[in-house]
């Protein structure tokens, strides 16, 4: 039946509108489909109604559960010379009943408990001694210790105390205060006096947070990453720089100012456009990142080949199932980042190279079934005319491109596979901004960033925290290692 030329154009438009409107309605229902688990939302934003319980990226290893074996266990151990010593004696005989004295002991069991004193706080009284003169009869003063200016004020470990739980687990001021008196003792504070103990603090260690910043410089692999940050009343963006032993944050106007000074090693990041730009230096890609995309085409792409096995949708079905190239490459990235994990604990500073040769190879192969696939796929265009690429296709397009940032774990033991240091260095920052309170002044932020920047590193680095923020901050410029 030969239909009229209208009525097939018109049918022609329509499976044309058909085709777009299924495109959509799929890409819709991909997009309400993901979570934290597959995509770098973070857990905030899932919302009371949970699809799952938080699930780790980690497959299982085949190991039972708690310590394996030999593995070197922490507990609690005596120390040589305690500071209290209480003697416990026995006056009888649980044997005969006849009496016992201290001369008739012949060994001793120790046992010690670890406790707070019942006291916290420890009150010096400084006395300056009023000299007369025998001479001319003046009176001189014995001077008392620089700060000591009050006939009574709390002392540096006191403040560096207020300071770390307003500024580590971000305790705003008012339940400081509380959590001083309740700890402490200290009844007398106000929540007035914490947030200048914490400015003054802030702003004295930010020649530290610089010194911090140069040794991450020259650092064989620094991890970075970004996220939004409310300072006066505006979007700001704090960036950090973290290794094992050392984290930098800094608050910036504009999400692409990333660090420029950087020198040589390796980069680790989420991809980024901005990161691309730093020129010096070889890059890694986060594979954290990777697999929760890639976790997401399969969820998606299984769930679209359900329902077109219930419909017998066979041109859907072939669509949907033929995404099995992100199976085989999340699989790869995962036995890969095993396969390192598991060398590395050997000893070894690189793979066989028969393993990493067979690792590129099922990489390559995955890449070119993927991007063999979209090839044959139609494309849709938007409405500014440019042909729209699906998610699976924008993917495939990225690893192929970047593979050697991606795979660069493989061949470099010192890149980690993640980007997990920088990730978790901003989630308390976080917190800050949520909890705590944005800050008002860029300035307070800035000195906030520094003051987190030294605490952060001190951590790493097994540092006693209330003896650093108490310490004077010209002597913690050569304290931290690089």
């Amino acid at each position: 039946m030969i239909l009229p030329p209208d009525i097939a154009a018109q049918i022609a438009s329509l499976q044309r509108e058909l085709e777009a409107l299924r495109a959509e309605n799929a890409e819709l229902r991909r997009r309400l489909g993901l979570d934290s688990s597959t995509s770098s939302k973070p857990p905030s934003s899932d919302g009371l109604g949970k699809p799952r319980a938080p699930v780790s990226l980690r497959e299982r290893s085949g190991r039972p559960g708690g310590g394996q074996k030999g593995h070197k266990g922490e507990t609690l151990r005596r120390i040589a010379e305690p500071d209290r010593i209480v003697k416990h004696e026995a006056c009888a005989c649980r044997h005969c009943g006849s009496s016992l004295s201290a001369a008739m002991a012949v060994g001793m069991e120790r046992r010690q408990t670890f406790d707070l004193p019942q006291r916290l706080i420890e009150v010096t009284e400084h006395q300056g001694l009023v000299y007369a003169c025998a001479i001319c009869g003046g009176a001189r003063r014995a001077a008392f210790p620089q700060g000591l200016s009050g006939p009574a004020q709390y002392g540096e470990r006191i403040r560096a105390a207020a300071v770390y739980l307003n500024a580590q687990p971000l305790i705003p001021e008012d339940r400081t205060a509380a959590a001083r008196a309740d700890l402490f003792g200290a009844h007398s504070l106000s929540p007035a006096s914490v947030a200048p103990w914490t400015q003054r603090r802030a702003q004295a260690f930010l020649p530290v947070a610089a010194r911090i910043g140069a040794r991450l410089t020259g650092a064989r692999v620094r991890c970075l990453d970004e996220t939004g940050f409310r300072v006066a009343g505006r979007t700001q963006w704090l960036h950090t720089i973290a290794t094992d032993a050392l984290t930098l944050y800094r608050i910036s106007a504009k999400r692409g100012d990333v660090p420029k000074e950087l020198a040589g090693g390796v980069v680790v990041h989420d991809g980024f456009k901005s990161y691309g730009g730093l020129d010096g230096v070889a890059h890694a890609l986060c594979n954290a990142h990777h697999l929760r995309e890639l976790k997401a085409l399969i969820a998606f792409d299984q769930e679209a080949w359900q329902e077109a096995w219930q419909e017998a949708w066979q041109e859907a079905w072939q669509e949907a199932w033929q995404e099995a190239w992100a199976a085989a490459m999340r699989e790869l990235l995962l036995e890969a980042n095993q396969a390192v994990e598991e060398a590395r604990q050997r000893g070894q500073t690189a793979l066989a190279p028969g393993l990493l040769t067979a690792f590129y190879a099922r990489c390559f192969e995955a890449l070119r079934e993927g991007l063999a696939y979209h090839r044959k796929l139609p494309r849709h265009g938007s409405n500014r005319g440019k042909v729209k690429r699906r998610p699976g296709h924008n993917l495939l397009l990225r690893l192929h491109k970047f593979k050697d940032d991606v795979l660069r774990f493989l061949s470099d033991f010192d890149v980690p596979f993640p980007n997990n240091l920088a990730e978790q260095a901003l989630r308390m920052m976080k917190v800050k901004m949520k909890i705590s309170g944005a800050s008002r002044t860029v300035e307070g932020a800035q000195a906030f960033a520094a003051l987190r920047s030294v605490i952060a590193t001190a951590r790493k680095q097994r540092h006693n925290i209330l003896a650093i923020l108490s310490a004077n901050p010209t002597t913690l410029i050569q304290a931290f290692a690089p």
